[in-house]
């Protein structure tokens, strides 16, 4: 084509509204406020005398600080406005360049003031803020029907063009459109409900009004943002702050950024089709396909992330991530770790040698995983779709070749190979690693770096959602406690009546461990499933469940309220609610209920109001919590007459779980000190505690030590009050 067009007719006639020319979007683009004027003829003089060219010196506009002799063999071509160029250089990370334009190739773009452009073979369509450092580029271009990884649809595109992330299930059956600003709730939300027609069409119009489909939108680069060392940078919408260095290929892409919450992308990786959200680091090879990043989440040591949604403050390093919905706070570290077509619902850990959901070990590719928080499983775990896990599951090493459904929290699950059996553990975390459950709790309430903080994320491991579980649980255990007990009865009695009998033996003192509970619908298989320990998991239960009542008790009575007052707050609980955790938030079902009627509705007619839903639902949580907790012990009292003396032993039933809770956490990390197999790689206990550090200044141990010591003072203060309390 002839040299003068090259720079012009960005976007097609056919797609140009009437009345306007091909810059009309880039003007709305630039948002500097420099006020650019053409070249005065001594300023062109300059620029030829330094070995620039231009198609038309009267397509060049500056701004009046503009400076001539930081230009320096440079082409031009089409439209370009630059800002202020001043002798001065700009430093980022000990890189230091001199302010200017040198050895590049630019085609129509605008510029904000002091930028540094140095050796870009190809810079096409980008509208470009102030002090950006571009250094050493192969590719740097947007397309005119750039769509910078939102799955939109241009004028005159066709729709199987679209962009979808297929999540949760490697069919597509739950796939859903990416949008900037998706949260994990957002995502969870339209993997779901998949009957409800209305809410998925409704979910797709939230998207499409959201975006506009006219062609000829430029690519943007933010303030102080610096991009060198990198190969092709196409079609991307890049914020402030942001430091991109080494990448092989970044095509398609938002990379949201701030002074706040800059992002980074490192060497060697390659990204397209997809969202980087605030504050994110990607490093050393990364490959990321059709994905969207929550903020503060982390890629690293060419880890995959393909068709894949991660949630906010995780972390995937070396390992490959497809078709998979990760809430926040997700840690996998190995290269040797496969996740596929799976709900992790945050607070996770995937070891080496797991792999999960593949579909070499099913019929079919359309299977799903769904594990609630604090899954672990172990190392070398094969896991096959479908499965289920309840809250903080541990599972050992081993081929588990069945599906399985594991309803009862904090357990751990293993395999007898010798006796072909599956084994659980509940309440396994209790028992043997208070330190890590406890630990991990503090740890991801410390890590939490949002800015944003949008949905109330929740932590902690005694929460509603893990309460109602832990109630579940503990009927479970008691109908199989009553099938032990009564196994002469030959299976003739109810499940209530089993039930029954259980609740009878474990409300005993003396109640005798039982060495295996045959339990069934944990796996698909003909091999037997044994609760072991059952007993003690299920006093532990009761315990944690009693301990998490309480505090909602103890906070009702540090607000000063009277009996009255109690009673009102404990009678307006309703029945106790199904909690839904949705994208790490909490949410009572009847909330999540009426949220979705209202979708349907238009009540909420875009995401920045379901947003806002999000937003107002986290701020009734506390409540709600407290609610809830009070709505636990309500119910572990009964038809028990509310005095003081019952008060004052909740209370101090409290302090005695606060207390062996800290025994626990300390007793756990104590292993590490005196098991003679950790001791034995250490010249003698000096270098130990050198390498180690000392378990008297653990600062986790530290920081429970004077919680639970707090926490007992609290206590015994209202312990002193309860004297004077009417009844």
């Amino acid at each position: 084509m002839p040299l003068g067009q090259l720079g012009y007719g960005f976007i097609d006639a056919a797609y140009l509204p009437a009345g306007e020319d091909e810059y009309y979007l880039r003007n709305r683009q630039n948002r500097t406020g420099i006020n650019y004027r053409q070249l005065s003829a001594y300023e062109i003089e300059v620029l030829v005398r330094n070995r620039n060219t231009s198609d038309n010196w009267n397509n060049i506009l500056v701004s009046d600080a503009f400076n001539p002799e930081l230009v320096k063999n440079c082409k031009f071509y089409g439209l370009v406005r630059i800002g202020k160029l001043e002798p001065y250089f700009l430093e980022y990370s000990r890189l230091k360049v001199a302010v200017g334009m040198y050895n590049s190739t630019i085609i129509s773009c605008d510029f904000g003031d002091n930028v540094v452009v140095d050796n870009v073979n190809y810079l096409s369509h980008y509208v470009i803020g102030n002090e950006v450092i571009i250094v050493n580029v192969n590719e740097l271009m947007t397309t005119p029907h750039a769509k910078f990884g939102v799955g939109i649809v241009k004028e005159g595109e066709p729709e199987d063009i679209r962009i979808w992330l297929e999540l949760c299930n490697e069919n597509g059956g739950r796939k859903v459109i990416p949008f900037t600003d998706m949260l994990p709730a957002d995502a969870w939300l339209w993997t779901r409900h998949r009957t409800n027609k209305k809410l998925m069409q409704r979910f797709v119009d939230f998207t499409e009004e959201q975006y506009d489909t006219k062609r000829g939108y430029y690519g943007k680069i933010g303030d102080r943002t610096v991009i060198k060392n990198c190969a092709i940078v196409k079609d991307c919408w890049i914020g402030s702050d942001a430091y991109l260095k080494g990448a092989n290929k970044l095509k398609n892409l938002t990379i949201n950024s701030s002074a706040e919450e800059p992002s980074q992308i490192g060497e060697g990786c390659e990204m397209v089709n997809g969202i980087v959200g605030f504050g994110c680091r990607i490093f050393y090879g990364v490959k990321a396909v059709r994905f969207i990043m929550a903020s503060q989440s982390q890629l690293k040591y060419g880890a995959r992330l393909i068709n894949s949604y991660l949630g906010n403050n995780a972390t995937i390093s070396c390992c490959e991530v497809l078709n998979s919905l990760i809430f926040p706070g997700h840690e996998q570290h190995h290269n040797n770790s496969f996740l596929c077509a799976s709900l992790i619902m945050g607070q996770s850990n995937i070891a080496a040698g797991a792999t999960i959901g593949s579909n070499h070990n099913s019929r079919s590719p359309d299977g799903e995983l769904i594990a609630g928080r604090g899954f672990w499983p172990g190392l070398c775990v094969s896991l096959k779709h479908n499965s289920r896990f309840a809250s903080f599951t541990l599972i050992a090493k081993g081929d588990y070749a069945h599906e399985l459904d594991i309803p009862l929290p904090f357990s751990l699950v293993s395999q007898d190979l010798a006796n072909d059996a599956l084994i659980v553990l509940p309440g396994y975390w209790f028992m043997y690693n208070m330190y890590a459950l406890a630990r991990n709790a503090w740890k991801y309430h410390d890590r939490d770096k949002r800015k944003e903080k949008v949905q109330t994320l929740e932590f902690d491991y005694l929460a509603p959602d893990t309460i109602a579980e832990i109630q579940s649980a503990l009927l479970l255990i008691e109908t199989a406690v009553g099938r032990h007990i009564k196994h002469d009865a030959n299976g003739h009695l109810l499940d209530t009546e089993y039930r029954a009998a259980g609740y009878q033996y474990l409300q005993q003192p003396e109640a005798a461990p039982i060495a295996q509970l045959l339990v069934s619908g944990f796996e698909n298989s003909k091999r037997p499933t044994y609760l072991v320990k059952a007993v003690e998991g299920y006093h532990w239960y009761k315990r944690l469940l009693q301990y998490y009542g309480t505090i909602s008790l103890i906070e009702i009575l540090e607000q000063g309220k009277d009996w009255e007052h109690l009673f009102q707050v404990a009678e307006k609980q309703p029945e106790t609610s199904t909690w839904i955790n949705v994208g790490g938030q909490l949410i009572a079902s009847h909330d999540l209920s009426q949220l979705i009627s209202d979708i349907e509705n238009g009540i909420i007619d875009g995401w920045p109001m379901l947003h806002e839903r999000y937003q107002h639902l986290g701020s009734q949580y506390a409540g709600q919590r407290l609610a809830n907790g009070l709505q636990v012990i309500t119910q572990i009292v009964g038809d028990a007459k509310w005095t003081p003396g019952l008060i004052n032993n909740l209370l101090q039933q409290a302090v005695d779980t606060r207390r062996q809770m800290l025994i626990e956490i300390e007793e756990s990390r104590q292993k590490d000190y005196t098991n003679p197999f950790r001791k034995m790689v250490y010249e003698d206990a000096a270098e130990m505690e050198t390498v180690l550090g000392s378990m008297d200044e653990n600062p986790f141990i530290l920081y429970e030590q004077k919680a639970t010591e707090a926490f007992a003072q609290r206590v015994s203060h209202l312990q002193n009050s309860l004297i004077s309390m009417p009844v």
